[in-house]
């Protein structure tokens, strides 16, 4: 989640000339500790906003779970896509400084439209073309829906079999619903739901601005075979850490103690850090990603302008998701037809520029360097495997924690389900040196494992994570929840794949690739974990459960849904795991002596 190539990041080449003044900071140029701050403020406010969207659009708007994991997935596919236009806008025109700035404020104003949620959607039920009012009591951390019939207040309850039960205050069964016969929705404010995607829109759109650039501003700070170099951006990379780790403890608490728009509202605060540490940086960073010396003409409104106008069109697109209908087409071609307008974008072009960059490669390179281009695109494959089963951290798995898990803590206290993402930056800061060390260790004797091994371990890693919190279902309560500490472990065995394939993903794809088409090979690496995040969306919605005023009617059909999605994605991602492992000798041998 929060190392190199979990992040819409990476070390472009620079023309800016590195220096340092002599000051040194833990060994590095002082301005890494001006950098490494603005960016843990920037992760803080990211992942703090992200803690609680899923929950936010679920609990408080009362979207249905595919609508919910739906939105989700195309918000995180345009947070790794917009970097693309970012970077380019910086290196040729603004320069990472001022891009830094401008995508923070962007960035801390979409944070602080989330908080303006207005009130809560009234949830209603359709039962047989009648419309009812829906009611939702919370007591004692439990929730239970009622159908309002007259003077009558009928609890709802949903069924294996798909019908709906309603019962009369003295527990006796009033009326069952055939399957399909009970339609529940919510009357939303179409205001405050613009407001909405307007937030996220403008959070894409600042987005990228801000990420690509901050980790070039980094990059400067070394001349070109500087050996700190890579100790500095393992440094840089602690700050992500550090920032998610703070934010997603912090942000859902203060949601839950005081309303959504404060967890927000923190997240933005956070943002605002970030800018100012830029923003008023006492000249510690005069000199470094300054705009290029050779521009003729100042763009930098027009270009600021042109981001704004974009605001409408990310906009769109989130309304196009929104409403687009379920895929009724056959095969892929049928399925791509029915896809909205940025699946359709992300497909195309992810599946046009596989076979024509290859087949490029074939005609103007050498025999090694089209055999090096291949084992680069098909881990590049592989990668979006990874990512899109990843990635359910933010969806589906932070609803399995709402609704099928018990959040005690030793019987202390209790966290809040956005919490729970939490374990992942834990995991990752405690486990990251452990595994340095385990790499640099096996490389002394020669037996570190080649690329393409740690990425079949990272799939075979995370399709375990999903099957041992299937195999913790069985030790499910009475009330369908499980421990948190099978969500924990989970995230224990997701960071330790993570750790296998991130921190070689970017290096892979600058070392395999052609020279003369490096940055368009980083343009398809990031529109590869663009694609995944919106498939993690779709894998989300196949995890979907009725719900009525934001609430599951019926938990153990919620555990049995999450259990049966989880163990099948499980065992799919073990596979595909192993299959890489089998094609590992082949690929390496491919790749022309990189490891």
């Amino acid at each position: 989640m929060v190392l190199p190539t979990a992040d819409p990041t990476f070390e472009p080449a620079t023309a800016h000339v590195s220096r340092s003044d002599g000051e040194t900071w833990f060994g590095h140029p002082r301005q890494l500790a001006r950098l490494f701050t603005t960016e843990m403020w920037e992760r803080f406010g990211f992942y703090g906003m992200r803690a609680l969207l899923t929950l936010y659009l679920a609990q408080h708007f009362l979207f249905s779970d595919t609508t919910t994991n739906g939105l989700y997935g195309g918000f995180t596919a345009l947070v790794y896509l917009t970097p693309l236009i970012g970077g380019l806008l910086a290196d040729r025109y603004l320069g990472s400084k001022r891009s830094v700035k401008f995508g923070a404020i962007v960035m801390a104003a979409g944070y602080f439209t989330l908080c303006f949620g207005g009130q809560t959607a009234k949830p209603y039920a359709i039962i047989e073309g009648t419309r009812y009012e829906v009611q939702v009591d919370k007591a004692a951390g439990a929730e239970q829906q009622y159908v309002i019939d007259g003077a009558r207040r009928l609890a709802i309850k949903g069924n294996e079999n798909g019908s709906v039960s309603l019962y009369a205050p003295d527990g006796t069964s009033a009326r069952t619903v055939a399957k399909g016969a009970f339609v529940s929705g919510a009357d939303r404010n179409p205001f405050y739901t613009t407001v909405l995607l307007i937030g996220l829109s403008l959070i894409c759109i600042g987005n990228g601005f801000f990420k690509p650039n901050i980790s070039t501003m980094v990059g400067a700070l070394y001349p070109r075979g500087d050996g700190r170099r890579d100790a500095g951006f393992t440094i840089f990379y602690m700050g992500i850490n550090l920032g998610s780790l703070l934010s997603q403890i912090l942000c859902p608490f203060v949601a839950v103690a005081f309303g959504w728009w404060a967890g927000f509202g923190l997240a933005a605060l956070g943002m605002l850090c970030s800018w100012s540490l830029i923003q008023f940086d006492g000249g510690k960073l005069n000199g470094y990603g300054e705009p290029p010396a050779d521009q003729l003409k100042d763009r930098t409104i027009p270009i600021f302008l042109a981001a704004i106008v974009a605001v409408p069109v990310a906009w769109f697109l989130f309304v196009n998701l929104m409403n687009a209908p379920v895929s009724s087409g056959q095969g892929i071609i049928g399925y791509l037809i029915a896809l909205p307008i940025m699946g359709k974008a992300l497909f195309t072009s992810f599946l046009l520029a596989v076979p024509v960059i290859l087949i490029w490669s074939w005609r103007d390179g050498s025999r090694a360097e089209f055999q090096m281009m291949v084992a680069a695109m098909v881990l590049i494959i592989f990668n979006v495997v990874f990512w899109t089963l990843f990635e359910q951290a933010g969806s589906s798995l932070t609803l399995f924690a709402d609704r099928n898990t018990d959040l005690s803590i030793f019987g202390l206290f209790s966290l809040s389900a956005g919490q729970t993402q939490f374990f992942n930056a834990f995991f990752i800061v405690t486990l990251a040196p452990l595994f340095s060390m385990l790499w640099n260790a096996l490389a002394r004797r020669g037996r570190e494992p080649s690329t393409p091994v740690k990425f079949g371990i990272a799939l075979i890693g995370v399709g375990a994570g999903f099957l041992v919190l299937v195999w913790g279902t069985q030790f499910a309560g009475p009330d369908f929840r499980v421990s948190v500490w099978w969500l924990a472990l989970l995230y224990m065995i997701h960071s330790m794949a993570e750790l296998c394939i991130s921190p070689v993903g970017l290096s892979m794809i600058t070392k395999l690739s052609i020279a003369r088409i490096v940055g368009l090979m980083m343009g398809v690496w990031f529109l590869s974990i663009s694609c995944a995040q919106y498939v993690a969306g779709i894998v989300a919605q196949v995890a979907s459960v009725e719900t009525v005023g934001g609430q599951v009617t019926n938990l153990k059909v919620s555990l049995v849904t999450y259990s049966e999605v989880f163990w099948t994605i499980g065992w799919i991602s073990a596979a595909i795991g192993g299959v890489l492992l089998l094609l590992s000798p082949l690929i390496r041998k491919w790749m022309h002596g990189v490891n």
